[in-house]
Protein backbone atom coordinates (compact mmCIF):
# COMPACT_ATOMS: atom_id res chain seq x y z
CA UNK A 1 0.00 0.00 0.00
CA UNK A 2 0.86 3.21 -1.00
CA UNK A 3 2.24 6.18 1.66
CA UNK A 4 0.59 8.95 0.11
CA UNK A 5 2.89 11.51 1.83
CA UNK A 6 1.15 14.78 1.71
CA UNK A 7 3.67 17.84 0.50
CA UNK A 8 4.04 19.09 3.93
CA UNK A 9 6.00 15.65 4.73
CA UNK A 10 8.67 16.59 2.79
CA UNK A 11 9.04 20.41 3.06
CA UNK A 12 9.17 19.30 7.00
CA UNK A 13 11.72 16.67 6.22
CA UNK A 14 14.29 19.44 4.30
CA UNK A 15 14.43 21.24 7.93
CA UNK A 16 16.34 18.13 9.57
CA UNK A 17 19.31 18.79 6.96
CA UNK A 18 19.55 22.28 8.72
CA UNK A 19 18.57 20.84 12.27
CA UNK A 20 21.75 21.07 14.53
CA UNK A 21 20.64 19.99 17.94
CA UNK A 22 19.00 16.83 19.12
CA UNK A 23 16.16 19.11 20.79
CA UNK A 24 15.55 20.51 17.16
CA UNK A 25 15.63 17.09 15.72
CA UNK A 26 13.28 15.70 17.88
CA UNK A 27 11.15 18.93 17.53
CA UNK A 28 11.09 18.00 13.53
CA UNK A 29 10.59 14.26 14.08
CA UNK A 30 7.65 14.63 16.24
CA UNK A 31 6.24 17.02 13.66
CA UNK A 32 6.85 14.68 10.78
CA UNK A 33 5.04 11.80 12.69
CA UNK A 34 2.24 14.24 13.28
CA UNK A 35 1.93 15.10 9.59
CA UNK A 36 2.27 10.90 8.67
CA UNK A 37 -1.32 9.43 7.88
CA UNK A 38 -2.03 6.85 10.11
CA UNK A 39 -2.67 3.39 7.52
CA UNK A 40 -0.66 0.18 6.88
CA UNK A 41 1.15 1.71 4.21
CA UNK A 42 3.11 4.22 6.14
CA UNK A 43 3.38 1.51 9.42
CA UNK A 44 7.17 1.16 8.65
CA UNK A 45 7.88 4.85 8.18
CA UNK A 46 5.92 5.63 11.94
CA UNK A 47 8.60 2.70 13.27
CA UNK A 48 11.34 4.54 11.48
CA UNK A 49 10.08 7.95 13.25
CA UNK A 50 9.80 7.07 16.21
CA UNK A 51 13.11 4.92 16.45
CA UNK A 52 14.83 8.08 15.58
CA UNK A 53 12.99 9.95 18.43
CA UNK A 54 14.26 7.79 20.67
CA UNK A 55 17.80 7.56 19.67
CA UNK A 56 18.16 11.28 20.34
CA UNK A 57 15.61 11.22 23.48
CA UNK A 58 18.14 8.93 24.56
CA UNK A 59 20.96 11.09 23.47
CA UNK A 60 19.67 13.68 25.72
CA UNK A 61 19.50 11.67 28.48
CA UNK A 62 23.39 10.67 28.79
CA UNK A 63 24.41 14.21 28.33
CA UNK A 64 25.23 15.73 31.30
CA UNK A 65 23.03 17.94 33.02
CA UNK A 66 24.19 21.21 32.40
CA UNK A 67 24.46 20.78 28.90
CA UNK A 68 20.74 19.68 28.95
CA UNK A 69 18.97 23.24 30.01
CA UNK A 70 16.52 24.07 27.50
CA UNK A 71 15.02 27.07 27.19
CA UNK A 72 12.44 28.59 30.02
CA UNK A 73 9.59 30.85 29.65
CA UNK A 74 7.86 33.29 32.30
CA UNK A 75 4.55 34.72 31.47
CA UNK A 76 3.16 37.53 33.63
CA UNK A 77 -0.65 37.40 34.40
CA UNK A 78 -3.05 39.79 33.30
CA UNK A 79 -6.53 40.76 33.34
CA UNK A 80 -8.76 38.90 35.53
CA UNK A 81 -7.03 35.43 34.97
CA UNK A 82 -4.63 33.59 33.21
CA UNK A 83 -6.18 30.75 30.69
CA UNK A 84 -3.84 27.99 29.02
CA UNK A 85 -4.50 26.65 26.04
CA UNK A 86 -3.14 23.27 25.06
CA UNK A 87 -3.74 19.96 22.45
CA UNK A 88 -2.15 18.00 20.34
CA UNK A 89 -0.46 19.58 16.76
CA UNK A 90 -2.85 20.46 14.12
CA UNK A 91 -5.88 20.95 16.34
CA UNK A 92 -6.97 24.54 15.71
CA UNK A 93 -5.37 26.43 19.11
CA UNK A 94 -4.37 29.37 17.03
CA UNK A 95 -7.64 29.49 15.15
CA UNK A 96 -9.77 29.74 18.17
CA UNK A 97 -7.22 32.29 19.90
CA UNK A 98 -7.79 34.28 16.83
CA UNK A 99 -11.80 33.76 17.39
CA UNK A 100 -11.96 34.90 20.80
CA UNK A 101 -9.29 37.77 20.70
CA UNK A 102 -9.27 39.00 17.42
CA UNK A 103 -5.69 38.57 17.06
CA UNK A 104 -4.07 37.18 14.43
CA UNK A 105 -1.68 34.71 15.92
CA UNK A 106 0.45 32.67 12.94
CA UNK A 107 -2.76 29.85 11.60
CA UNK A 108 -1.80 27.22 9.17
CA UNK A 109 -3.21 23.86 8.11
CA UNK A 110 0.18 22.00 9.43
CA UNK A 111 1.33 21.20 12.39
CA UNK A 112 3.64 23.06 14.93
CA UNK A 113 2.72 26.35 13.24
CA UNK A 114 3.35 27.77 17.32
CA UNK A 115 6.44 27.42 18.61
CA UNK A 116 6.74 29.27 21.14
CA UNK A 117 3.96 30.69 24.15
CA UNK A 118 2.36 33.86 23.38
CA UNK A 119 0.13 35.83 25.28
CA UNK A 120 -3.32 37.31 23.92
CA UNK A 121 -6.39 39.41 25.76
CA UNK A 122 -9.94 38.20 25.57
CA UNK A 123 -12.58 40.85 26.26
CA UNK A 124 -15.61 39.52 28.13
CA UNK A 125 -18.55 42.19 28.91
CA UNK A 126 -16.22 44.50 31.53
CA UNK A 127 -13.14 42.71 31.89
CA UNK A 128 -10.05 41.27 30.19
CA UNK A 129 -8.92 37.79 30.41
CA UNK A 130 -5.11 37.12 29.36
CA UNK A 131 -5.44 33.45 26.82
CA UNK A 132 -1.80 32.36 26.42
CA UNK A 133 -1.82 30.02 22.93
CA UNK A 134 1.20 27.31 23.66
CA UNK A 135 2.68 25.10 21.62
CA UNK A 136 1.49 21.49 20.72
CA UNK A 137 1.81 19.35 23.82
CA UNK A 138 3.17 15.44 22.64
CA UNK A 139 2.49 13.25 25.22
CA UNK A 140 5.71 11.38 24.16
CA UNK A 141 7.86 14.67 24.87
CA UNK A 142 6.45 17.52 26.71
CA UNK A 143 9.38 20.55 27.89
CA UNK A 144 9.36 21.24 31.68
CA UNK A 145 8.90 24.85 30.68
CA UNK A 146 5.40 23.63 29.01
CA UNK A 147 3.99 22.31 32.26
CA UNK A 148 5.32 25.40 34.33
CA UNK A 149 3.54 27.25 32.83
CA UNK A 150 0.18 24.89 32.84
CA UNK A 151 0.81 24.52 36.97
CA UNK A 152 0.35 28.30 37.56
CA UNK A 153 -2.21 29.17 34.64
CA UNK A 154 -5.59 29.65 36.89
CA UNK A 155 -7.77 27.87 34.23
CA UNK A 156 -6.93 25.42 31.03
CA UNK A 157 -8.56 24.86 27.71
CA UNK A 158 -8.26 21.58 26.09
CA UNK A 159 -8.62 21.64 22.51
CA UNK A 160 -9.78 18.59 20.41
CA UNK A 161 -9.82 17.51 16.81
CA UNK A 162 -13.09 16.24 15.92
CA UNK A 163 -11.49 15.72 12.34
CA UNK A 164 -9.15 13.20 13.92
CA UNK A 165 -10.36 9.93 14.54
CA UNK A 166 -7.45 9.24 17.02
CA UNK A 167 -8.52 11.98 19.36
CA UNK A 168 -9.98 10.24 21.72
CA UNK A 169 -7.31 7.86 22.36
CA UNK A 170 -4.81 11.24 22.19
CA UNK A 171 -6.93 12.89 24.75
CA UNK A 172 -6.65 10.18 27.08
CA UNK A 173 -2.69 10.00 26.49
CA UNK A 174 -2.54 13.50 27.30
CA UNK A 175 -4.25 13.48 30.60
CA UNK A 176 -2.23 10.22 32.18
CA UNK A 177 1.20 11.80 31.14
CA UNK A 178 0.05 15.31 32.89
CA UNK A 179 -1.00 12.94 35.73
CA UNK A 180 2.51 11.65 35.81
CA UNK A 181 3.63 14.69 36.40
CA UNK A 182 1.76 15.52 38.62
CA UNK A 183 -0.92 17.85 36.70
CA UNK A 184 -4.91 16.73 36.87
CA UNK A 185 -7.25 17.66 34.93
CA UNK A 186 -10.49 18.87 36.50
CA UNK A 187 -14.06 19.64 35.53
CA UNK A 188 -14.56 23.77 35.82
CA UNK A 189 -16.90 23.30 39.24
CA UNK A 190 -14.34 21.67 40.79
CA UNK A 191 -14.66 22.73 44.26
CA UNK A 192 -11.30 22.24 45.69
CA UNK A 193 -8.63 23.49 42.88
CA UNK A 194 -7.33 26.46 44.51
CA UNK A 195 -6.64 24.13 47.61
CA UNK A 196 -4.09 22.11 45.63
CA UNK A 197 -0.48 22.42 46.61
CA UNK A 198 2.92 21.63 44.85
CA UNK A 199 2.96 18.81 47.66
CA UNK A 200 -0.58 17.28 47.34
CA UNK A 201 -0.17 18.06 42.92
CA UNK A 202 -1.90 20.43 40.37
CA UNK A 203 -5.60 20.74 40.04
CA UNK A 204 -6.28 22.63 37.06
CA UNK A 205 -10.21 23.31 36.09
CA UNK A 206 -10.47 22.73 32.69
CA UNK A 207 -12.47 22.63 29.84
CA UNK A 208 -12.28 20.49 26.83
CA UNK A 209 -12.93 22.24 23.31
CA UNK A 210 -14.43 19.19 20.59
CA UNK A 211 -12.97 21.84 17.71
CA UNK A 212 -13.73 21.34 13.95
CA UNK A 213 -17.48 19.83 14.56
CA UNK A 214 -18.30 21.19 11.03
CA UNK A 215 -16.15 18.19 9.64
CA UNK A 216 -17.73 14.45 8.36
CA UNK A 217 -16.78 13.01 11.00
CA UNK A 218 -17.07 14.66 14.16
CA UNK A 219 -20.03 13.82 14.86
CA UNK A 220 -19.14 9.93 15.37
CA UNK A 221 -15.46 11.66 17.23
CA UNK A 222 -17.93 14.08 19.53
CA UNK A 223 -20.26 11.07 20.70
CA UNK A 224 -16.88 9.10 21.69
CA UNK A 225 -15.45 11.61 23.73
CA UNK A 226 -18.78 12.25 25.59
CA UNK A 227 -19.07 8.59 26.03
CA UNK A 228 -15.80 7.99 28.07
CA UNK A 229 -15.28 12.29 29.43
CA UNK A 230 -18.68 13.38 29.59
CA UNK A 231 -19.07 13.07 33.29
CA UNK A 232 -15.01 14.12 33.76
CA UNK A 233 -15.15 17.26 31.83
CA UNK A 234 -17.54 19.77 30.22
CA UNK A 235 -17.24 19.30 26.33
CA UNK A 236 -18.02 22.22 24.18
CA UNK A 237 -18.58 21.39 20.40
CA UNK A 238 -17.45 24.52 18.07
CA UNK A 239 -16.06 25.50 14.89
CA UNK A 240 -13.32 28.42 15.41
CA UNK A 241 -12.84 28.43 11.69
CA UNK A 242 -16.94 29.91 11.23
CA UNK A 243 -17.39 30.84 15.22
CA UNK A 244 -20.01 28.68 16.25
CA UNK A 245 -19.88 28.50 19.99
CA UNK A 246 -17.42 30.96 20.29
CA UNK A 247 -19.63 33.22 22.59
CA UNK A 248 -20.95 30.54 24.87
CA UNK A 249 -17.08 29.64 24.88
CA UNK A 250 -16.20 32.79 26.50
CA UNK A 251 -18.41 32.67 29.25
CA UNK A 252 -17.53 29.12 30.35
CA UNK A 253 -14.24 30.45 30.27
CA UNK A 254 -14.77 33.01 32.91
CA UNK A 255 -16.61 30.43 35.09
CA UNK A 256 -13.25 28.23 35.36
CA UNK A 257 -11.35 31.06 36.72
CA UNK A 258 -13.62 31.39 39.86
CA UNK A 259 -14.01 34.95 40.26
CA UNK A 260 -16.64 37.79 40.91
CA UNK A 261 -17.16 41.33 39.36
CA UNK A 262 -18.02 43.55 42.47
CA UNK A 263 -18.23 47.30 42.25
CA UNK A 264 -17.57 50.44 44.45
CA UNK A 265 -19.38 53.75 44.70
CA UNK A 266 -18.61 56.82 46.80
CA UNK A 267 -22.06 57.70 48.66
CA UNK A 268 -24.44 59.86 46.79
CA UNK A 269 -22.53 58.99 43.53
CA UNK A 270 -22.82 56.35 40.87
CA UNK A 271 -20.95 53.15 40.37
CA UNK A 272 -18.30 52.78 37.48
CA UNK A 273 -19.58 49.60 36.25
CA UNK A 274 -16.65 49.74 33.22
CA UNK A 275 -13.93 49.28 35.66
CA UNK A 276 -14.64 46.26 38.31
CA UNK A 277 -12.77 45.14 40.72
CA UNK A 278 -11.93 41.29 40.34
CA UNK A 279 -11.68 38.83 43.31
CA UNK A 280 -12.03 35.17 44.03
CA UNK A 281 -15.07 33.67 44.79
CA UNK A 282 -16.06 33.74 48.00
CA UNK A 283 -14.70 36.98 48.96
CA UNK A 284 -16.24 38.92 51.83
CA UNK A 285 -16.54 42.87 52.23
CA UNK A 286 -14.20 43.02 54.11
CA UNK A 287 -11.45 41.49 51.22
CA UNK A 288 -13.21 43.93 48.90
CA UNK A 289 -12.01 46.92 51.07
CA UNK A 290 -8.65 45.61 51.11
CA UNK A 291 -9.08 45.70 47.45
CA UNK A 292 -9.69 48.91 46.87
CA UNK A 293 -6.87 50.55 50.33
CA UNK A 294 -5.30 48.60 52.71
CA UNK A 295 -6.24 50.67 55.31
CA UNK A 296 -9.87 50.50 54.12
CA UNK A 297 -9.96 46.57 56.06
CA UNK A 298 -8.86 48.02 59.23
CA UNK A 299 -11.03 51.49 59.47
CA UNK A 300 -13.91 49.97 57.67
CA UNK A 301 -17.45 49.89 59.75
CA UNK A 302 -19.67 49.21 57.81
CA UNK A 303 -20.80 48.92 53.80
CA UNK A 304 -24.19 49.30 51.98
CA UNK A 305 -24.70 46.89 49.08
CA UNK A 306 -27.20 46.81 45.86
CA UNK A 307 -27.34 43.79 43.23
CA UNK A 308 -30.06 42.95 40.83
CA UNK A 309 -31.57 40.18 43.27
CA UNK A 310 -32.41 41.35 46.93
CA UNK A 311 -30.25 44.63 48.35
CA UNK A 312 -31.08 48.03 47.15
CA UNK A 313 -28.30 49.68 49.41
CA UNK A 314 -29.13 47.56 52.86
CA UNK A 315 -26.41 47.26 55.30
CA UNK A 316 -23.74 44.38 55.37
CA UNK A 317 -21.07 43.33 57.72
CA UNK A 318 -17.51 43.03 56.89
CA UNK A 319 -18.10 39.03 56.41
CA UNK A 320 -20.91 38.83 53.82
CA UNK A 321 -19.91 36.71 50.98
CA UNK A 322 -20.21 39.08 48.08
CA UNK A 323 -21.84 37.90 44.68
CA UNK A 324 -20.98 39.07 41.11
CA UNK A 325 -22.23 42.47 39.61
CA UNK A 326 -22.53 43.26 43.77
CA UNK A 327 -22.49 47.16 44.37
CA UNK A 328 -20.58 48.09 47.72
CA UNK A 329 -20.33 51.52 49.36
CA UNK A 330 -17.63 51.24 51.88
CA UNK A 331 -18.45 53.52 55.19
CA UNK A 332 -15.32 53.91 57.73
Amino acid sequence: MPANLPPQYFETEKKLKTAKTPHEKIEILEELLAIVPKHKGTEKLQAQLKTKIAKFKDELQRRPAAGRHGPTYMIEKRGAGQVIVIGPPNSGKSMLIKSLTGAEPEVGDYPFTTRIPSPYMMKYENIQIQLIDMPPLVPEYMESWQLELIKVADGVLVVIDLSNADSPEVFEDLLSKLKEKRIELVKEDYASAEEASPLSGFKKRTLVIANKNDCSSSKEILEALQVFYGNQFTILPLSARDGTGIEELKKKIFSILHVIRVYSKAPGKKPDFEEPFVLKRGSTVVDMARAVHKDFARRLTYARIWNSTKFNGQMVNRDYVLDDGDVLELHI
